[in-house]
């Protein structure tokens, strides 16, 4: 099966798209992929080693998280992105604390549980065969109203 860009699936833009392509999607999973490489959407956030600092691990599930949504709801014909939201991350520990120059990730998500708004994956990064993050992700859909209210808010203070 083929996939359309990252971006197709996620409310983000450059330099705040950190995934470079959409490997695989099931009914309860997700796998996208990035290079850590100067020429990839990674070069912003690169250290003068070249390595990607390993707090950037939430943001790349996270975004593997989105697309795993944005693809369902493609698929279920609906052509509006929708904004979700991180709650928190459990066990989130990337050995190094870094992602090597050079490297190919392969950010993987498989889903723990759902209902209708809050959702939890378990999530890998992994290079070359081996995991160099993993963590549990806690997501939120909030409504247009929560939205609205949320960014109201913000722009009033």
């Amino acid at each position: 099966m083929s996939y359309l860009s990252p971006v197709e699936y996620l409310p983000h833009d450059a330099p705040m798209l950190l995934l470079e392509t959409v490997e695989n999607v099931t009914e309860e999973s997700a796998a996208c992929g990035v290079r850590v490489s100067p020429q990839s959407v990674l070069e912003p956030f690169l250290t003068a080693d070249g390595d990607l600092p390993g707090w950037y691990a939430l943001e790349l599930m996270a975004q593997t998280v989105g697309v795993w949504s944005g693809w369902h709801r493609h698929q279920q014909g609906q052509s509006s992105i929708a904004l979700g939201m991180v709650l928190g991350a459990r066990e989130l520990v990337c050995a190094e604390g870094r992602f090597p120059a050079g490297s190919a990730l392969t950010i993987s998500v498989k889903l723990l549980m759902q209902d209708e708004r809050f959702g939890s994956f378990e999530c890998t990064i992994a290079a070359d065969g081996t995991t160099l993050a993993t963590g549990r992700v806690n997501t939120f859909q909030p409504s247009a109203e929560e939205l609205t209210s949320l960014f109201n808010q913000e722009s009033s203070t």
